[in-house]
């Protein structure tokens, strides 16, 4: 049984760059921890074109970045430098502030080249909002797989089937890439309290209902068992966990359980008071509809 279907809004990162954002929704805020989900292409990058996206700011969050195709290079203000490549798990954790970057990697600069992938954000627990800032790579072939009939799972966050990903959190969350073959069908005997399903290609069935390609199922809380099935065969994620601890206020790239942290943030970049990414002169500066004051 499906609680609710999610359609997409399209934003345009620039440069031409447009991302389809599932989550904030009006009908929901946030899944689990996820409180943010961005699916961009796949699409045929050409030579003239610019998608980088320059050093900007976060707080009270973790970014959750994952490739199908292409790479990223990705930097930020506590000097991580890291490629980010298909199959890989990349964890910001935000906390009380993090500048970072996500650019083309140089030799694929001026060459066509594919792109998709997933980026999510999980709001951190109020007890976490203030950590210390970090990131964690956790390559592709540290993340494990289950074998199924017809059916290939990823574990890339919590665990499920078995198999647990070494990707640290700092909640229940459960994070999985699955493909099924033409006429497969996959149970999920347990999912967390709060859950949603993603056809990433082709659509599926959840327990006889239809979920179409780019769409976010959100599945019943604890429901007891849930049945997926792939007439044509398909590719999606699971993304769920336990309920935030609260309401989460979210303005820009910023997010937090207090409203002044929200214009505290703002004010802060504004006045350069973030430590920057080492070697990178260009940022994106405050939008002009800045955070209401309480």
């Amino acid at each position: 049984m499906i609680a609710q279907l999610l359609k997409a809004h399209e934003k345009d990162l620039g440069g031409g760059f447009k991302v389809r954002r599932y989550l904030p929704a009006a009908a929901r805020q946030a899944v689990g921890p996820f409180i943010f989900f961005d699916h961009f292409g796949p699409i045929d990058a050409h030579p003239q074109d610019n998608h980088d996206v320059r050093p900007h700011p976060h707080i009270g969050l973790a970014t959750v970045t994952y490739l199908y195709e292409g790479a990223i290079m990705h930097r930020d203000s506590i000097g991580s430098e890291q490629r980010i490549e298909p199959g890989a798990i990349n964890w910001m954790t935000a906390g009380r502030g993090i500048v970072h970057s996500e650019r083309t990697p140089p030799e694929l600069r001026g060459v066509g080249h594919r792109k998709h992938g997933l980026q999510l954000w999980c709001a951190l627990p109020r007890e976490h909002e203030e950590d210390a800032p970090s990131f964690e790579h956790t390559p592709a072939s540290a993340i494990p797989e289950v074998a199924l009939d017809g059916c290939r799972i990823r574990v890339l966050v919590g665990s499920a089937f078995g198999q647990v990903s070494p990707v640290r959190t700092y909640s229940e969350t459960l994070y999985l890439d699955v493909a099924l073959d033409p006429g497969a069908t996959l149970t999920f005997d347990t999912l967390p309290a709060e859950a949603a399903l993603y056809a990433v290609e082709g659509s599926v069935c959840i327990d006889g209902e239809t979920v179409p390609q780019d769409t976010m199922a959100l599945l019943p809380t604890a429901a007891a068992q849930v049945r997926v099935a792939a007439p044509g065969g398909t590719r999606f994620v699971v993304i769920g966990g336990e309920a935030l601890d609260g309401h989460r206020y979210i303005y820009w790239n910023f997010v937090s359980s207090s409203r002044e942290r929200i214009v505290q943030a703002a004010d802060d970049w504004e006045a350069q008071r973030y430590a920057m990414v080492p070697g990178e002169t260009e940022f994106i500066p405050l939008p002009a509809n800045r955070p209401p004051r309480a």
